[in-house]
């Protein structure tokens, strides 16, 4: 028998490999500027910041579009607000004023004006101080709310140095010139040097300085007036004047008072006693005075007269 022989079918060969494409490592260049953007950092900033800025502001926007619900907002915040300036603890019921005398005080409570009790928030204290120092009497104020609810106006007031008479009327100054009150007004100044004459009280320093030159006078002294805004004359209570000059008037002073104690020639029958030219003394006599001079001098002349004929 003939041996059995297995038939074999075609013979395959091996598929070849198949070779994958070659990838290069290599971003594009979009990649590439897209991976640059994510590295810089204005754009991690504005990623971060400015889109949920843009977002919160956009959607706000959006909200208070529309009319109806920011005037609900608005009421709210309005009745929150007057809930909170209405409570007791924020209200001012008690007005205290110290450091002045009880005219000043009640000008200052007609300044202020203040329906009491009211909210703290409805007080504007520079406003208020400045309704208080606009006051002639009041060199400066303070105001403070307190506890308790009061109110403190601390003041400080002009005190007056001087009554001054001008062609309208008698006003009462302080140190610097300032009005503080009418004479009137002020029935309980005290006694007080007088002075008179326009521009008086832009040279209160110098009157007060001769005012107390002029203390020897004791009750003679009438006051000072101030003579074409540019000197002063010093007036006694019988009328009598001295005329001072326009520079150094307290020297000139000094001086006539020492030839007053000297002569006593505020004592005689002088008028006026000129001291402007410091060179000279002038002195005006009485009429009685200069009557009998005359006299003297006629009857001086007669007798030199007669002498010469004899």
């Amino acid at each position: 028998m003939r041996p059995l022989i297995a038939r074999r079918g075609p013979t395959r060969l091996p598929a070849p490999p198949v070779h994958e494409a070659h990838r290069d490592p290599a971003p594009s260049i979009w990649s590439y500027r897209v991976q640059r953007l994510w590295l810089t950092p204005l754009f991690h900033k504005l990623l971060r910041v400015g889109v949920p800025s843009f977002a919160t502001v956009f959607l706000v926007g959006l909200y208070f579009a529309d009319e109806a619900r920011r005037t609900a907002i608005w009421d709210g915040a309005q009745e929150i607000r007057r809930e909170i300036e209405s409570r007791p603890e924020f209200r001012v019921n008690v007005l205290g004023v110290d450091g002045a005398s009880d005219p000043v005080i009640e000008a200052i409570r007609g300044a202020l004006a203040l329906d009491l009790p009211m909210s703290s928030f409805d007080l504007d204290l520079a406003a208020l101080r400045q309704r208080v120092e606009a006051l002639p009497a009041v060199a400066s104020a303070d105001l403070r709310i307190q506890s308790g609810g009061y109110l403190a106006v601390r003041v400080t007031e002009r005190v007056p140095a001087l009554i001054w008479q001008t062609r309208d009327d008698t006003q009462l100054i302080d140190a610097e010139g300032h009005f503080v009150a009418g004479l009137a007004d002020r029935p309980d100044h005290g006694p007080l040097p007088a002075v008179a004459g326009d521009g008086a009280d832009r040279v209160v320093g110098e009157a007060l300085a001769l005012h107390a030159a002029a203390a020897p006078l004791g009750d003679r002294l009438l006051g000072l007036v101030r003579m074409g805004e540019r000197r002063w004359d010093v007036v006694l209570t019988d009328g009598r004047r001295i005329l001072l000059p326009e520079a150094s008037p307290v020297q000139a002073l000094d001086r006539a008072l020492a030839l007053n104690d000297a002569t006593d020639i505020l004592g005689r029958d002088v008028l006026r006693l000129d001291l402007r030219n410091p060179d000279r003394l002038t002195v005006q006599l009485t009429p009685h005075a200069m009557e009998e001079l005359r006299r003297l001098r006629a009857l001086e002349h007669d007798t030199r007269t007669g002498e010469q004929s004899g």
